[in-house]
């Protein structure tokens, strides 16, 4: 097991891996063979930045039966993107637009791919993830199904600061079963088992790889459990899954 960051420190931008209260710099990127630059840092020195660079964000709907109220289970993982625009960093603000009606939290357990994969079998989905973090798949109901619904989850789901993720990527976890909490204000709003995803990981990387090619560096966010709630200027969210961290972001 080995834990990633990626970080900035004196306005240089690097990956590095997490032990003891520090980060020991790389030389190169995330899926390199590790090579260490020798330059050791404590964590409240650097800025912690989102984990990685995906080149693609991509995110399952529905995917927990606690969250999906009268809406009948999917066949099929139900997917869509979000824009690499909507990165947001760990303790990095969740912006919301002046007019946003209803932003939701939803938090999430992330996969990071780590191999090209292409129609992909269970098997050999499995074996293509990286790692996982913590995610928020920030939404506005109104944009996404209410009276202001867009054809497109464009805005819904893709405005500015919409994906926080991070804080580290843990390699070698077991993520079948990983409590996930998700807290508003401090009070817990969520929490659920990742062992009741309706799909689990190697079957959604399985099922997208059919129609598109997944490439190191994508990150799947696999569905948020239980019902979400609005959050509003003032209000820090937080997501908690066990052997990962906290993702923690204000709201502004």
């Amino acid at each position: 097991m080995a834990i990633y960051a990626r970080f900035e420190h004196n306005g240089k931008k690097s990956y590095g891996t997490v032990a003891d209260g520090k980060v020991a710099e790389l030389q190169g990127g995330l899926f390199e063979p590790p090579q260490f630059t020798g330059k050791r840092f404590a964590l409240d020195e650097v800025k912690l930045l989102a984990p990685c660079e995906p080149p693609k964000i991509l995110a399952v709907g529905q995917n927990y039966i606690s969250h999906l109220g009268e809406r009948k289970t999917p066949k099929n993982p139900e997917m869509f993107y979000k824009p690499t625009s909507s990165l947001q960093d760990p303790f990095g603000p969740i912006e919301i637009p002046a007019d946003a009606e209803d932003v939701h939290f939803e938090g999430e357990l992330v996969v990071v791919m780590g191999q090209t994969v292409r129609n992909a079998t269970r098997e050999e989905a499995a074996a293509a993830v990286f790692g996982v973090t913590c995610g928020n798949d920030v939404s506005d109901r109104n944009w996404q199904r209410g009276a202001g619904k867009d054809v497109q989850w464009w805005r819904a789901k893709g405005c500015d600061t919409f994906a926080p993720l991070g804080p580290v990527i843990v390699t070698e976890l077991d993520y079948s079963f990983l409590l996930l909490t998700t807290r508003l204000n401090g009070a817990i709003v969520q929490q659920q088992s990742t062992s009741d995803l309706i799909f689990d990981v190697p079957t959604v990387i399985s099922f997208v790889s059919r129609y598109l090619t997944l490439t190191p560096g994508d990150v799947i966010y696999t569905g948020t459990p239980g019902n979400t709630g609005r959050m509003q200027p003032g209000d820090v969210v937080e997501v908690e899954i066990e052997g990962i961290g906290t993702l923690r972001n204000p709201v502004v």
